[in-house]
């Protein structure tokens, strides 16, 4: 059942009371030397702890200055080039096998990693009735919600749910990892059926296969994917399991975690980051921009004209007036996003096997103009590129995701990032992380009822 909206006077008041005595100086942010969103002025980030994880580098010192050079990610030191070369090589998919690493450190031996993929195989089960109980009790609009209660809820069903000692909170984030892609497109199928009275659709798992083959597998009626969609999809997964200590959704991890509460929590705190369209909902965005720019531009292969479209994004002029060209720039990365480098041959492979060589074209076109537009219009500090969420939206657009689950199959990735994080924060601190701001209201005297 829907709500209505119910914006009474008084919550108007009251909104208006809370305006007025909460607005602050912005140029006392600049005079007191805060980082607005823990980053410096020329982009840094505060260092606001240590990891093994990931690495990320955009700039090199060259002669004592510090240079902008290709984007770099290493998963535990292994540069994510040599990575995806390796197991797309040997035509292997790469989702477990980078799990593997990223949790523990070394790269598997075959052995390993078919004991390991048993593992998770085995994981891949929600408790008996779960599906009824919870998923289709309440089915939301927004998957990110249904997967954050979902979350939640498992809490419930495990006897050592506030057990943080290593070995329950490993089988913990295993079990996360395995039922991500089962409780997020269980989700939509329960939204698809009850709010848009469409067909219903609950297949089971298949432990035979990896994980991005059981994503195609739980998602489509037929329960049918094709080796080349199935390998993108894996080769997403990837890209987006992992990006340094210093993202939004993977600081929340290590913030919840340093305060002692259990899995669950943790891993909830962090989908409602990932939740925010800053973080999690770029590609969605991507994919509505290039929408209005398909209505607006009469011919998508003159330069010219989708130039102009461009420039009249940054003046607020097309789709959501914003000034933005989404999937442009990063807040680390300026020459190159390697992810976005290595997913780009990937999707031109995808979109010739689904006829969609002109999508591609334009999405290539858009970015080999777009840096060239900005660096015109705007005054920045670093080089603008593609970032990874350019083309995953159109990835996902190819291989039938609907919108609803773009960010929660982000979430099916980055849970291994963030289960790695909460394993790294238990195991190297007992502190509880807590920053300092500064207060700026001045000290005010009591006033008595009849004197206000």
């Amino acid at each position: 059942m829907a709500y209505k909206l119910n914006i009474t006077p008084e919550i108007e008041r009251l909104t208006e009371v809370c305006l007025e005595n909460s607005r602050i100086n912005s140029d006392l942010y600049k005079e007191l030397d805060i980082k607005r969103g823990l980053r410096d002025i020329n982009g840094a980030g505060v260092r606001a702890g240590l990891t093994k994880i990931s690495t990320i580098n955009s700039f090199k010192m060259v002669d004592g200055v510090k240079t902008p050079c290709d984007g770099e990610l290493y998963y535990r030191g292994i540069d994510i080039h040599e990575l995806t070369d390796g197991f797309i090589n040997e035509k292997r998919f790469g989702f477990e096998e980078m799990t593997y690493l990223l949790l523990f450190g070394k790269l598997p031996t075959d052995d390993e990693l078919a004991d390991f993929i048993k593992e998770l195989a085995n994981q891949r089960a929600l408790p008996r009735n779960f599906v009824r109980d919870v998923i289709m009790k309440a089915p939301s609009k927004d998957m990110m919600n249904t997967l954050a209660r979902s979350v939640l809820t498992l809490y419930s069903y495990d006897s050592l749910a506030d057990d943080i000692s290593l070995p329950n909170v490993m089988r913990q984030c295993l079990n996360l990892i395995a039922v991500f892609p089962m409780l997020s497109v269980y989700g939509y199928h329960a939204h698809n059926h009850y709010n848009n009275g469409k067909s219903l659709y609950i297949h089971q798992p298949n432990k035979s296969l990896s994980t991005a083959e059981n994503i195609l597998r739980l998602l489509r009626p037929d329960k049918k994917y094709t080796e080349i969609e199935a390998t993108v999809l894996d080769l997403a997964l990837v890209l987006h399991m992992e990006h340094g200590g210093g993202n939004n959704s993977t600081f929340t991890t290590h913030v919840v975690t340093s305060s002692g509460t259990d899995t669950y929590s943790a891993i909830a705190a962090a989908l409602g980051s990932l939740k925010g369209p800053k973080h999690g909902g770029a590609n969605i965005k991507v994919m509505q921009m290039f929408k209005d720019l398909k209505n607006t531009v009469k011919d998508l292969t003159d330069e010219d004209e989708v130039s102009a479209y461009l420039r009249g994004l940054l003046h607020k002029e097309y789709f959501d007036k914003k000034g933005l060209i989404y999937g442009m720039g990063h807040a680390v990365y300026s020459i190159s996003d390697p992810r976005a480098n290595i997913f780009k041959g990937y999707v031109e492979r995808l979109a010739k096997s689904k006829g969609n060589d002109a999508d591609y074209e334009l999405y290539s076109m858009v970015e080999r103009l777009a840096p060239k537009i900005i660096s015109e219009e705007r005054h920045i500090y670093k080089g603008v590129s593609a970032n990874i969420d350019f083309y995953s939206g159109l990835v996902y657009h190819m291989l039938g995701l609907p919108p609803e689950l773009y960010t929660p199959i982000f979430a099916c990735a980055r849970i291994t990032g963030w289960s790695a994080h909460r394993l790294e924060e238990l195991i190297n601190t007992d502190k509880i992380i807590r920053p300092a701001y500064v207060s700026v209201q001045d000290n005010e005297p009591y006033t008595f009822m009849k004197d206000r």
